[in-house]
């Protein structure tokens, strides 16, 4: 029997009864039958519990009909609980349905992010090759020389694909990761009914921006050299993890304390604490910063790996390409470790809610590390204006140690894009398998087994693709040069004045990249959507976690792979060594 207190009757007479603190007992001093007889025939009585079942109308009450047994109060509780289970679910549904109309922004940035670093890299790539190869190797011309009618073009890829590329590319991941943390974020009706707490994600990226802004005007306390710029930097991008690492404390009050998620696919119930998203955001912090510090060790002509591959040129290029790869292959090993710790952590303490918590973390310097990664574009075309206006030589030796300062800053900016497109991929495939209802992806299934190969293949058919785009614009690039210088210098022999074509070398980089890039982008966008209507969901779950698997190795070890050659070309050009003549 359970006991009442402060019970309030009612009945259609508005007869009101107050047991003044009695217990409503059977047999006890306020036992409700000694009660109810004052109440009318006929009447109905209501006691606003749900529970309660409605009794016919009768001129006799039964007896049982007033007493409230132990069994009555489990089914209002069952009931109660049920009906506020379905609540909140209905609450987290119209939420997360929200949310998943912003996740279209996050495609849309993804869309402008593929088709930036394609088409970008295309052009800037073919621009870049081109005018190298006829003006420093056929003509022995130097670089940026105003008679190389391909100049204008490699300044201005600079531009097209190192700025806006890699601005497309980080954008994409931010508007990605963000949404991903709000979709989940929805399915907790402790976050939805908390306020403000499901702008956790938003308040992060806002962190980042006052660690951000605090941490470059940090590189003002000291003078910046020639010999220290790289030093500074990296001190940057160091200063800023440091800041932002207390920024986010307040606003990891706007949580609740305890909140509760479904963990993965099987919808396991799984509690955390505020201080746990915390600890999430910190892996993605600090492992970003870990990544960069080792691009930045490898692809630095400061440090031995680089320096290597300049002391492989004495040889010739085939102990230089060798090692290129070599060190982009071993350059994959930390950052690779740094992104498991962080996923392993996030998803057993938080779930995919973790994983987006992670990414945002991990794009928390995001400002700095735009602002370095344009470090190198500017030195490159204040330089390349500097050679074309004639000015002397020693400024031209000045910008190309800063462009090599800044080549090492851009591979920085590219591991920051790859972890934590990783990171966001992983969040966005966990919330596509909840969707078809499945697990997890097993190998021993022929369907997804196959999916799984397919997907590690495609972004070595998505690499083969750009490199095959560059590579036949770089050669019509090629032949537009030496036929328009061959041009000029007849010209000059008949005493005519030459003016290089460069709108030409323009005309033929913006139509490559613009022709070029449709065959990855529909590779990218078409491969799961055939995969899905052709094979099935669980085709489609395979070929993601295989393009994600191995797209993240490629990317990293091809990217500083590049920035080290890069800095290895500097490095043999500041020395004059006896191979370059």
């Amino acid at each position: 029997m359970t006991a009442y207190k402060n019970t309030q009757l009612t009945n259609p007479d508005n007869h009101n009864f107050d047991n003044t603190g009695a217990n409503w007992a059977q047999g006890g001093p306020g036992d409700m039958h000694a009660t109810i007889k004052k109440i009318a025939r006929g009447s109905v009585f209501d006691d606003s519990f749900l529970a309660i079942p409605a009794f016919p109308a009768s001129p006799v009450y039964p007896r049982a009909a007033w007493i409230w047994s132990n069994s009555d109060q489990l089914n209002c509780e069952a009931t109660y609980n049920a009906e506020f289970y379905k609540f909140k679910q209905r609450v987290c549904v119209l939420t997360r349905r929200l949310f998943e109309l912003i996740a279209g922004y996050g495609l849309g940035g993804s869309s402008v992010a593929l088709f930036g670093r394609v088409g970008g890299g295309i052009y800037t790539k073919a621009a870049d090759v081109g005018a190298d190869l006829v003006g420093k190797t056929i003509q022995d011309l130097k670089e940026d020389d105003i008679t190389n009618p391909g100049t204008i073009a490699d300044n201005v890829g600079d531009n097209v694909g190192d700025i806006a590329g890699m601005g497309s590319d980080l954008f994409g991941s931010l508007a990605e990761s963000t949404c991903a943390a709000l979709v989940v974020s929805a399915t907790s009706y402790e976050l939805v009914s908390h306020p403000n707490a499901l702008f956790f994600p938003i308040a992060i990226t806002s962190s980042g921006m006052v660690a951000s802004w605090f941490s470059v005007l940090l590189a003002h306390l000291k003078n910046v050299t020639v010999a220290n710029v790289q030093k500074v930097l990296k001190f940057q991008v160091g200063a800023s993890t440091v800041i932002m690492t207390g920024c986010v404390v307040p606003a990891v009050f706007i949580l609740p304390e305890h909140f509760t998620f479904e963990g993965g696919a099987e919808k396991v119930p799984l509690e955390m604490h505020r201080w746990t998203a915390y600890g999430c955001v910190m892996f993605g912090l600090w492992s970003g910063m870990i990544i960069g510090f080792i691009t930045e060790y490898y692809t630095n002509n400061a440090y031995a790996p680089t320096k290597w591959l300049a002391d492989a040129c004495d040889k010739g290029p085939a102990p230089n390409i060798i090692l290129g790869l070599a060190l982009g292959y071993v350059s994959v090993v930390i950052p690779i470790i740094c992104i498991t710790a962080t996923i392993g952590y996030g998803f057993a303490m938080a779930g995919m809610y973790g994983i987006g918590l992670s990414a945002l973390g991990m794009l928390g310097s995001l400002p700095v590390a735009l602002s370095v990664d344009g470090y190198g574009p500017i030195s490159d075309n204040a330089g390349g204006c500097a050679e074309m206006s004639g000015l002397p030589a020693e400024i031209r030796d000045l910008t190309d140690a800063l462009d090599a300062a800044g080549n090492t800053t851009a591979a920085v900016g590219k591991g920051f894009a790859i972890g934590s497109a990783c990171l966001v991929g992983l969040a966005l495939f966990g919330a596509f398998i909840t969707r078809i209802g499945d697990t997890s992806v097993d190998i021993l299934k022929p369907t997804q087994f196959a999916g799984l190969l397919i997907g590690a293949m495609l972004p070595y058919f998505f690499t083969a693709l750009t490199m095959k785009a560059v590579g036949d614009a770089a050669y019509q690039m090629m032949d537009f040069i030496q036929s328009d210088y061959d041009k000029g210098q007849e010209q000059k022999r008949q005493g005519l004045e030459y003016e290089p074509d460069y709108e030409g070398c323009i005309k033929i980089s913006t139509e490559a990249s613009l022709k070029k890039m449709v065959a990855p982008g529909v590779l990218v966008i078409g491969s799961p959507l055939m995969a899905g209507f052709i094979f099935g969901p669980n085709a489609t779950a395979g070929v993601l976690a295989g393009a994600i698997v191995s797209g993240v190795q490629v990317a990293i070890s091809q990217s500083n792979s590049g920035g080290a050659w890069d800095n290895a070309k500097k490095e043999v050009e500041a020395h004059r060594s006896v191979f370059r003549k």
